[in-house]
C-alpha cells in the first residue's frame, strides 16, 4: 500500500491451492486494505490522543495554579488536581461549582461577566474569591483564553486561576495606611504618563484636590524650577530598578507657597520583571517658622487697619473681603491665625464653619458685644480661640494671634506624633491588631491565644511582627504608641 508516493503498508493474501486471481477479488482485496489501514490509523489517533491527554493532565498537575478546559458554550469538561484538592469537590457536578465554592458577593457578577465574554469571544480576566475546602476564601485572578480550529471558530476555552489573595491583602494594608496617613502616597505609570493614585494628603500638602493632577506632566510642572530637572531624573533611575530618597520644592498653585518634600521613589516590578509603575512616599518637611495670619473683613477701612497692624509688627498677612471668599480656601491654606472682625465679616459663620471642618487654623474674633455678656461665650464656643471687645488695642491683638500661632505649633508635633502612631497601627493586619488588643490588655501569650483560638506560637509570631511595625522593642514602647493611636485593650 502506497501512500503519498511511500510504501506505507503490504497486506498479504495467500490461498491454500493455485488460484488465478480475477479482478473482482483483488478489487475486494484493495477495499479491505484501506479499510484495514483506515482502522490502523483511527487507532493510532485514538492512541495519540490519549497520549496527549495524559501529557496534558500531567503537565496541568505540576502546575500550582487551577487550570480548566471549557466547551463553546461555557460547559468545564476537565479540571486539574489542584483544583479538587483545593476545593475539596468530588462528585458534585460542574455546573453546580459556582454556588458551591464561589463567594456569595460575587457570584452573580462573575457568572455575568463570563456569560458576556462567552459572547464576546476575546479573553479576559475575572478576579473572584474561591472558598477553600476548610471554609476560608482566597482571591484569584481568572484569565480565559478562547481557542479556535483552523477556520478561527472557538472550539473551547482554556482558563488558569491564579492566587493572588497575599497581593490584595497587602493591597488593603496599603489602602488603610494610606487613607490615615499624613505622608502622600502616589502611583505613576511611566508608559501613560498618567498618576494611578493619590492619597487623601495630596490635597492638604500640595493644594489641590487629586483630581486636579491627574497626569505626572502636571505633578512635575508643580516642581519648583530648580528642582524639577533632579526629580526627571530620579523618575528615570527609579524606572530602571532603583530606590531613591530625595528632597525638592513644590509650588502650591493655590497660594504660591513653596514647601519642601522629602520624597522615597521605588520601582514596582511586573511577573516578568519589567517596570511600569513607580511609586513614591512623600513627606512634607517644611519647616514654617514664619508668622502668618489671614485677616476677613468686609469693611475696607477695617482690613486695611488690621492688615497694617499685622504687617508692621512682622507677620505675612493675606486678607479677604468675605468670609465665603475665605472659607473657599481654607483648605489649603498654610498655619497661621484668623483674625475675623465679626462686625463686617457675618457674624461667627466663618468660625462656626472652620470648626466643623475641623480647620488648622484658629480664629481670633475682634467686634462689639453690644453689651450682651453671653456674646463671648458664644463666639469662643463656635471656635474662636479668643475673643477682643471693640475697642481692642494693639497690644492685645498681637499677644492673642501670638498665643494662637504657639498653640498651632504644639498641636502640629502632637499631630506628628499621633500620625507617626497611627500609620504604623493601619500597616497591621487585622490579626496583628487583634494580638496588640490583647497585649494592651494584660493578656499573655497563653490567655491571647485562647481568646483568639490560635496556637501561642502563633501569637508569639504575631507579637514580633506587631513589635517590628510599630519599630519597638519592649513592651512599654508599644503601648505608648498604640495608646497614641487610639487602640483600644480587648474586653
Amino acid at each position: 500500500m502506497v501512500k503519498d508516493g511511500v510504501l506505507a503498508a503490504v497486506l498479504y493474501v495467500h490461498h491454500a491451492g493455485s488460484h488465478q486471481w480475477r479482478n473482482t477479488e483483488v478489487e475486494l482485496i484493495g477495499e479491505v486494505a484501506d479499510r484495514i489501514w483506515a482502522s490502523i490509523q483511527r487507532a493510532r489517533a485514538d492512541a495519540a490522543l490519549r497520549q496527549s491527554e495524559e501529557r496534558f493532565r500531567q503537565l496541568t498537575n505540576l502546575i500550582p495554579t487551577f487550570v480548566w478546559y471549557v466547551d463553546p458554550v461555557g460547559a468545564v469538561t476537565f479540571a486539574n488536581d489542584q483544583w479538587y484538592t483545593y476545593t475539596g469537590i468530588t462528585d458534585e457536578p460542574p455546573e453546580r461549582w459556582p454556588e458551591l465554592v464561589f463567594h456569595p458577593s460575587e457570584r452573580s457578577a462573575s457568572r455575568a461577566a463570563w456569560v458576556h465574554q462567552l459572547e464576546v469571544g476575546v479573553a479576559f480576566d475575572i478576579e473572584a474569591r474561591i472558598r477553600r475546602h476548610d471554609g476560608p476564601y482566597r482571591w484569584f485572578l481568572t484569565r480565559s483564553v478562547p481557542v479556535r480550529d483552523v477556520e478561527g471558530r472557538i472550539t473551547g476555552w482554556f482558563s488558569a486561576a491564579t492566587d493572588i489573595h497575599d497581593r490584595k491583602m497587602a493591597e488593603e494594608r496599603f489602602r488603610r495606611f494610606a487613607e490615615h496617613s499624613a505622608n502622600v502616597l502616589w502611583l505613576a505609570d511611566l508608559e501613560s504618563g498618567q498618576l494611578d493614585y493619590l492619597s487623601p494628603a495630596f490635597a492638604q500638602v500640595w493644594g489641590v484636590p487629586a483630581e486636579g493632577m491627574p497626569d505626572v506632566a502636571s505633578w512635575l510642572a508643580s516642581i519648583h524650577p530648580e528642582d524639577r530637572d533632579g526629580v526627571e531624573r530620579a523618575l528615570e533611575r527609579v524606572g530602571h530598578g532603583e530606590t531613591l530618597v530625595l528632597k525638592y520644592r513644590i509650588v502650591r498653585t493655590s497660594d504660591r507657597e513653596v514647601r519642601c518634600i522629602r520624597d522615597t521613589f521605588f520601582p514596582i516590578s511586573a511577573n516578568d520583571g519589567h517596570i511600569r509603575l513607580v511609586g513614591g512616599i512623600a513627606q512634607d518637611v517644611t519647616t514654617d517658622t514664619s508668622l502668618r495670619a489671614y485677616v476677613i473683613a468686609v469693611g475696607d477701612d477695617s482690613r486695611r487697619g488690621l492688615v497694617g497692624a499685622l504687617q508692621d509688627a512682622g507677620y505675612e498677612v493675606q486678607a479677604f473681603a468675605s468670609g465665603q471668599a475665605f472659607l473657599k480656601m481654607a483648605g489649603s491654606l498654610m498655619p497661621g491665625c484668623v483674625v475675623l472682625d465679626l462686625e463686617e465679616a457675618g457674624g461667627i459663620v466663618v468660625a462656626t464653619e472652620l470648626k466643623a471642618s475641623r480647620s488648622h487654623l484658629p480664629v481670633v474674633a475682634v467686634g462689639a458685644s453690644g453689651g450682651d455678656v453671653g456674646f463671648a461665650v458664644r463666639i469662643m464656643k463656635a471656635g474662636a480661640v479668643d475673643f477682643l471687645e471693640a475697642p481692642w488695642t494693639l497690644g492685645a491683638l498681637l499677644f492673642a494671634v501670638k498665643t494662637a500661632l504657639a498653640e498651632i505649633r504644639d498641636t502640629a508635633e502632637r499631630t506628628r506624633e499621633h500620625n507617626e502612631s497611627r500609620d504604623r497601627v493601619a500597616a497591621l493586619t487585622a490579626r496583628e491588631r487583634a494580638v496588640l488588643e490583647g497585649l494592651l490588655a494584660g493578656g499573655t501569650n497563653k490567655s491571647i491565644a485562647r481568646t483568639l483560638g490560635l496556637s501561642p506560637r502563633t501569637v508569639e509570631i504575631h507579637r514580633a511582627r506587631v513589635m517590628e511595625a510599630l519599630g519597638v522593642r519592649t513592651l512599654p514602647e508599644a503601648v505608648l504608641i498604640a495608646t497614641a493611636a487610639g487602640v483600644r485593650p480587648a474586653v
